[in-house]
């Protein structure tokens, strides 16, 4: 059985590769147990898509700074 500290690994070790059918069996089996790996595990695409988008939106910042200042009247 997994501990929290080696679920949150593999939480956000699966948004950057596939897990093995073992690590996901024992993950989705703490995670019926468990209420805060189970919370962690549903924020962690969230966060990671939020940090795509505000890189996305930096990037674009940097690349145009006039970009950011302009706004409709």
């Amino acid at each position: 059985m997994l501990n929290c500290r080696e679920v949150t690994r593999l939480v956000s070790e699966s948004q950057e590769r596939k897990l093995s059918v073992v690590e996901k069996m024992s993950l989705n089996l703490h995670l019926m147990m468990c209420d805060g790996c189970k919370n962690f595990s549903l924020h962690v695409p969230f966060l990671r898509k939020a940090m795509k988008a505000y890189s996305e939106r930096l990037d674009e910042v940097i690349d145009d700074p006039g970009a950011a200042s302009t706004q409709p009247e």
